[in-house]
């Protein structure tokens, strides 16, 4: 018998026999299981388990003839092939699956604290669903965040003066939250990590505290000078240099130390030089090619520009003023521009956001400017220039800017001493707005103001397709507001166990 007339008579009799009701069946008392949708896949063994696809209390007499009938056909038929010469080699096609491409995961990592005796709480959310995938306890009333630059690494300051770290997985469990104990008389006020060192502004011992290893031991503590308290580090996580902020206690100029070998793993960091900078200084920011710092001078309403590869004060442009009580800025890189929140009288006039061009000269600039340096650019003509002041909400504690460069979301924390209202409707002496304001950097307005539940202490953005988000914690509030970057609104609220302190994400 040729082998197509074969198949068609084993065909025949299969159909006849089997019912087509699912794709995979198993055979009873042979854990054999058919795919229908496939040749049969070996004609060894016992066939007749392979073709059992019926319920016994319905299979009689004469189904069973037929099956065995079917068996035997297909037997000879096998035997037929094989004495043509012929070897049956059954063909099982592979099936191609078709999907989008594997999205790497990041998380909204959050920092909560039920009360300032209490344990604090690390929330970590998935950002694709806005879950909660962990919660781990740390230290006593916990006060700072920060990630590692490849958001694997945790670590916070807590009240009863140690420091948890803790990695972002999704298996944490609290056992696995290490803390190190910092020396008596520290009084820590922020935290920076680099790629080998963890740097502290330790007001208590007056002093930069390099701690190593995991978890994080004290290695040296860099001195800072008598007069002046260290309040914060600025730099990026594998810039070699960054540089230490420190306040006047007298209330004169601050001063930066510039911190050298800061993400060195085989030299220890040491302090090349300092910086004067404005009064008040709070906080900074390093763009990411490292060759500008920004210092943002609180009491003088100016922000101080240092060239980081020449260790100096900029030139020409050195100072920038922008608006009252300057407090936090991030950057638009893709914009080359500044942006900086300013807080204003932080209780009932509006505050504001400057945006301000910082520009260099580039190496395709060199024919025509011949001060132009492709490895030491100076500024451009344009460093420097306030491009717009945009009017926000009341009391702006920090800014972020989405990592695609078109909007920057503004967290305006309203009144300390007023309830926020619940409307968003503030009335004079009784309530206060709580708002977050949304900036296009393209038209440099405020298309959004977003009321938020409680007076917010720290928000966190993330860009993606089709939509980013916004994370916001409230230091009255025990839940995390999640907004939705392409409609500009609350989506949805994640419970934190306690009152919220501060949000990361572990990507942009």
């Amino acid at each position: 018998m040729a082998l197509g007339d074969m198949e068609r008579v084993v065909g025949a009799w299969v159909g006849r026999g089997i019912r087509s009701q699912s794709l995979y069946s198993t055979a009873q008392g042979s854990g054999l299981i058919y795919n229908q949708a496939l040749s049969i896949a070996s004609a060894s063994g016992n066939v007749g388990a392979g073709l059992h696809l019926e319920d016994e209390q319905q299979a009689g007499s004469g189904r069973r003839a037929m099956r065995m009938a079917a068996a035997a056909v297909l037997a000879a038929g096998v035997g037929a092939v094989a004495g043509c010469g012929n070897t049956y080699r059954p063909v099982v096609a592979t099936v191609g699956l078709v999907g989008p491409a594997g999205q790497a995961q990041k998380f909204a990592v959050a920092v909560s604290s039920p009360s300032p005796t209490a344990n604090g709480l690390m929330t970590m959310v998935d950002f694709s669903g806005d879950t909660v995938l962990v919660t781990a306890t740390l230290g006593v009333n916990p006060y700072y965040l920060v990630l590692s630059a490849q958001g694997t690494t945790g670590y916070t300051l807590n009240s009863d003066k140690t420091v948890t770290s803790f990695d972002i997985n999704t298996s944490l469990i609290s056992s696995q939250v290490l803390e190190s104990t910092l020396l008596p008389g520290s009084n820590p006020v922020s935290l920076f990590a680099t790629t080998a060192s963890t740097f502290i502004a330790d007001p208590g011992v007056n002093a930069i505290d390099q701690l190593t290893s995991t978890p994080p031991a004290l290695k040296q503590e860099l001195p800072v000078a008598t007069g002046y308290s260290p309040l914060y580090v600025v730099g990026q996580s594998g810039a070699t240099r960054a540089y230490a902020i420190s306040q006047s206690t007298s209330g004169g100029p601050g001063q930066v130390l510039a911190i050298e070998n800061a993400s060195s793993l085989t030299s220890s960091p040491t302090i090349s030089t300092t910086l004067p900078v404005g009064r008040g200084p709070v906080y900074g920011v390093m763009t990411a090619d490292d060759r500008r710092a920004f210092i943002l001078n609180q009491t003088d309403g100016t922000v101080s520009v240092i060239n980081v590869q020449n260790n100096a004060l900029d030139t020409p442009v050195n100072t920038i003023a922008v608006g009252p009580r300057p407090v936090w800025a991030d950057l638009a890189s893709g914009l080359d521009e500044l942006v900086v929140a300013n807080q204003g009288n932080g209780t009932t006039t509006p505050g504001s956001v400057t945006i301000i061009d910082i520009p260099l000269c580039s190496a395709a600039a060199l024919p025509t400017n011949p001060n132009c340096e492709p490895t030491n650019p100076i500024d451009s003509v344009l460093f420097g220039q306030v491009v717009a002041t945009v009017p926000v909400g009341i009391n702006p504690i920090m800014v972020s800017v989405l990592s695609d460069q078109t909007r920057a979301y503004v967290a305006n924390a309203g009144n300390p001493k007023l309830p926020c209202a619940a409307n968003g409707v503030a009335v004079a002496g009784v309530s206060t707005t709580c708002t977050v304001s949304v900036v296009n950097l393209q038209s440099n307005t405020v298309t959004a103001t977003i009321p938020i539940n409680g007076h917010p202490a720290y928000l966190a953005t993330s860009a993606a397709a089709p939509t980013g988000k916004v994370y916001v914690v409230c230091n009255d509030s025990q839940v995390m507001t999640v907004i939705e970057t392409d409609t500009d609104s609350v989506d949805t609220t994640v419970p934190l166990q306690g009152y919220g302190v501060s949000v990361r994400m572990t990507q942009p």
